[in-house]
């Protein structure tokens, strides 16, 4: 009986996408998104966005705020780039033309109903993997915030609700209020 064989694409198959096509490679395999983000989605991408860029502006730091689409690739030595909703990198040396290379030291997702499991389990994996320091999964169907940051090489975990004025943990005295927005 013969196998099948399974296509694994590469790094230039990421890149060579139309650009109007919206896709991750997660180890080899090319997973599309194909819906377009709902207005919540985008409302909660854009506030998050503007709090924690004008939160670094006006400390004068030197960490960089990106919205998808963005090409983070997690690590030099695998088929894996994604696009977190949000991606903030405070090594500028992780920065080239076509993105991210290297783990982002904070990374937010906002959860698509569609594949909630692709947040909440697939990329919490990658990311703890990675060596992300902290992550975010948004999930607005359950206005939920669940913040994960790394310690000691493991994820710890806070669950928090839309009404929770919510500590970012990679800096003293950034907080993000869902409630206090227009969400």
């Amino acid at each position: 009986m013969a196998l099948t064989q399974v296509k694994l694409y590469s790094e230039d198959d990421y890149y060579n996408l139309p650009e109007d096509v919206r896709a991750e490679l997660i180890e080899g395999n090319l997973i599309y998104n194909q819906a377009a983000p709902s207005m919540i989605h985008q409302t909660i991408l854009s506030e998050s966005h503007t709090v924690i860029n004008n939160y670094i502006k006006s400390k004068g730091g030197s960490c960089r705020v990106y919205p998808a689409p963005f090409a983070v690739k997690l690590r030099e030595d695998q088929k894996t780039i994604v696009e977190p909703d949000i991606s903030v990198i405070c090594d500028k040396n992780k920065l080239t033309d076509r993105g991210c290379t290297g783990a982002p030291d904070r990374i937010i997702e906002i959860v698509s109903p569609s594949d909630p499991s692709h947040d909440y389990i697939l990329k919490l994996n990658l990311y703890a993997d990675a060596g992300v320091k902290e992550y975010w999964i948004v999930d607005p169907a359950k206005q939920s915030v669940f913040v994960y940051f790394l310690e000691e090489g493991h994820f710890n975990a806070e669950a928090h609700t839309f009404h929770d004025h919510i500590k970012a943990n990679i800096y003293d005295d950034l907080f993000i209020d869902f409630a206090g927005s227009d969400i």
